[in-house]
């Protein structure tokens, strides 16, 4: 796989933006997560999960048990990415974008964010982040992911998408996706959502805008997988910032 990204023969961007935003946004404001398109084709994702062993394309390697995080591996790939992987975070970034800064303006806070990836990417790299954030997850039977944010620095996108690589209920049984929202002065929301194969879900990086007494408040999130009941689910996470 080489590192190409412009509009020609790119199939990730139009998957992308068939994408009905609208419908996403809201969803997103309602549950600070959604389901988008199948964004991987089938070849696509078991090309992806082959990927696990080739060592030189990964920067580091972290057993989730080890550091208490759940059960399971995952790995950073280190940059340039994969094409299929670049191609989907510069087709993602621009559509996201936009509800970053609503929420962000919703809450009153500035909202840092470039018009391209390219750009905030080398303001994280200005502020110190130069770390690749892109992952390979594998879970095998028994394996869960911990409840947990991924912000790695000061700066920070508020939106990250992840991509099942497997086929639910052929490939692995559990293994849904968590996300866990802390409601101003209430009771705590979870959401469950099984991802279909190759589809893609957007959800909150930390925190999101949610409607309360005083106008808008901030509610923590954060975002955790099941435990896989039976077979292998592997996962591949697009965060939109990179690591100190």
């Amino acid at each position: 796989m080489t590192t190409k990204t412009g509009t020609s023969a790119n199939p990730w961007r139009k998957r992308v933006e068939s994408a009905d935003w609208a419908a996403v946004a809201a969803e997103m404001d309602e549950y600070g997560g959604a389901l988008l398109p199948q964004l991987l084709a089938p070849e696509e994702t078991r090309a992806i999960r082959e990927l696990y062993d080739s060592d030189e394309l990964f920067r580091s390697t972290i057993n989730m048990g080890r550091h208490r995080f759940g059960e399971g591996q995952y790995r950073y790939f280190t940059a340039p990415y994969p094409e299929p992987i670049e191609a989907l975070k510069q087709a993602l970034y621009p559509r996201l974008l936009p509800i970053a800064r609503e929420w962000w303006t919703r809450l009153g806070r500035p909202a840092p964010w470039p018009d391209t990836l390219d750009e905030w990417l080398r303001m994280c790299h200005d502020a110190g982040q130069t770390k690749s954030t892109a992952i390979l997850l594998r879970y095998g039977e028994k394996d869960w992911n911990a409840l947990h944010r991924d912000l790695y620095g000061d700066l920070v996108f508020p939106l990250q998408v992840v991509i099942n690589l497997n086929e639910p209920g052929v490939d692995h049984a559990g293994g849904e996706f968590l996300l866990l929202e802390q409601r101003p002065r209430a009771q705590s929301r979870g959401t469950a959502t099984l991802l279909p194969h190759g589809h893609g879900y957007v959800f909150t990086t930390r925190d999101r805008p949610v409607r309360s007494a005083r106008g808008w408040s901030a509610a923590p999130v954060r975002h955790g997988v099941s435990a896989i009941r039976s077979g292998e689910r592997h996962t591949l996470a697009l965060v939109f910032h990179d690591a100190a």
